[in-house]
């Protein structure tokens, strides 16, 4: 295990949820975190904002730097990563988190929708990773974590949402290229998804209510199972789909209730998409 003091962390959608945690998470050790996201101002129905996750982050300890970013412009990302060596000269860890989600049926999706869910989880996390890879090859210990799940091609995962799952077990699939690519060059990918529903925003956007909440986890789950992927040295884990309570349990850690968005519903909580 290494500690992320000084290290140069880019976490794309980390303006609110998973990101947001992460960036907080990594930032007590003392990193250089660039919160990469579109929302520069409030959004009237998701709370957060690059600059408000930039102030828990310096206020944790770590550095900030908050771009607004789309990550479906290739130019963009090219930005981001010009912004990123100009304030903390590398790159030593990426992670790919900023997502699209539509639980819609093929006959329903239209070719719009279709385009964007592909292009933000599976061409996105394709191009930071490329654009990233010359300054990821510099670090002592770099990672590439994409939040993505494990693949089942059981019909069940796609009847209803064909077009997103095919988009995120394409990032998956990346995870599973880009790992055999990069092994020579010292680089561990990985992919991690969480075992139950996450309390964030967008669950309740999606939802349509607060009620599902009761049946989550907290976003600091998946932080803490990141934190133990990227301080992992020497390529120890790389090329395989991780699952954040698993992996957890696998460090040692055996207790997970509070992590639970309701304690009351502790024993109720709703396993995420993908997860038996």
């Amino acid at each position: 295990m290494s500690t992320l003091n000084g290290k140069t962390i880019i976490i794309t959608g980390a303006s609110r949820g998973i990101g947001k945690a992460m960036a907080i998470k990594f930032a007590r050790d003392g990193a250089n975190i660039v919160i990469a996201s579109k929302t520069d101002k409030p959004h009237p129905k998701l709370a957060g904002t690059i600059h408000e996750t930039a102030d828990e982050v310096k206020r944790a300890g770590g550095n900030a730097l908050a771009l607004q970013v789309d990550v479906r412009f290739e130019e963009e990302i090219q930005s981001m990563v010009k912004a990123t060596l100009h304030e903390f000269g590398g790159v030593d860890i990426l992670i790919n988190n900023a997502g699209a989600v539509s639980l819609t049926s093929i006959e329903i999706t239209p070719a719009k929708k279709f385009d964007l869910l592909q292009s933000i989880n599976l061409r996105a996390p394709y191009l930071t990773s490329q654009l990233c890879l010359p300054y990821l090859k510099k670090s002592d210990n770099p990672h590439i974590l994409n939040i993505s799940p494990p693949i089942d091609i059981s019909p069940k995962w796609f009847r209803g949402h064909t077009p997103y799952t095919v988009s995120k077990y394409a990032m998956t699939m990346c995870t599973v290229g880009m790992s055999a690519e990069f092994l020579d060059q010292g680089i561990a990918v990985n992919s991690l998804w969480p075992k139950t529903i996450i309390a964030t925003a967008a669950l309740k956007f999606i939802a349509g209510t607060d009620e599902i909440l009761k049946l989550s986890r907290k976003p600091e789950i998946v932080s803490d199972a990141a934190y133990e992927i990227v301080t992992t040295t020497n390529q120890a884990i790389t090329g395989q789909c991780l699952i954040d309570e698993d992996l957890l349990k696998q460090r040692g850690i055996d207790d997970f209730e509070h992590y639970a968005y309701s304690p009351e519903h502790v024993d109720q909580l709703q396993n995420d998409l993908y997860i038996e």
